[in-house]
């Protein structure tokens, strides 16, 4: 008994990797971030993955990574007082000579040339420990150990949460609140 084969239409095959690339976006700044993991979303092998990527979007899977956390990067050399290394590890490189290197690469620029050449022209810098703060800081060695056995792309993220002002609050929790009503 022979199984039928499935043959899947060029608008699957988009969606498929547009689900993959979508988790790129998503755990970009992921150090870990697994070329197997990204290549399940989209139901491919890893190489059967990169060659239909980069027919759909002209680059690779790691080349188009490289460039998200570089675009980041420059936001954040123009807009942080983080050090070169601290941004490194923020947007997912290990190596600061590789995210030196991969810099320049598409910047032209070293990313502390790039950040003396840049910072001044807009709004002032945002201290780093709000900066640190915003983007969950570095792991500590516990919650390295509990991430080792997923992947990237599995862990769960939170729900949103519910903004001030959502009704979540009732007049009587602020007791000491003396505005003057109209």
């Amino acid at each position: 008994m022979s199984v039928p084969r499935v043959t899947i239409g060029p608008m699957d095959k988009v969606r498929q990797i547009r689900l993959a690339k979508d988790a790129m976006d998503r755990d970009w700044a992921d150090p870990d971030l697994d070329l197997d993991a990204v290549a399940a979303h989209a139901g491919y092998s890893r190489y059967h993955f990169i060659r239909v990527f980069r027919e759909t979007y002209g680059e690779t899977p790691g080349q188009y990574l490289t460039h998200r956390r570089i675009e980041r990067a420059e936001e954040m050399l123009r807009g942080a007082d983080l050090s070169v290394t601290e941004i490194c590890h923020l947007v997912g490189f290990s190596s600061l000579g590789t995210f030196s290197a991969r810099f320049k690469a598409r910047t032209g620029l070293a990313p502390s040339e790039y950040r003396t050449e840049h910072v001044g022209r807009g709004a002032a810098l945002i201290p780093g420990c709000y900066a640190m703060l915003w983007a969950g800081g570095f792991p500590t060695a516990r919650d390295t150990a509990r991430d080792t056995a997923r992947t990237a792309t599995s862990k769960k993220r939170p729900g949103p949460a519910a903004a001030y002002g959502d009704g979540e609050e009732s007049p009587d929790e602020f007791p000491d609140d003396r505005r003057a009503e109209p």
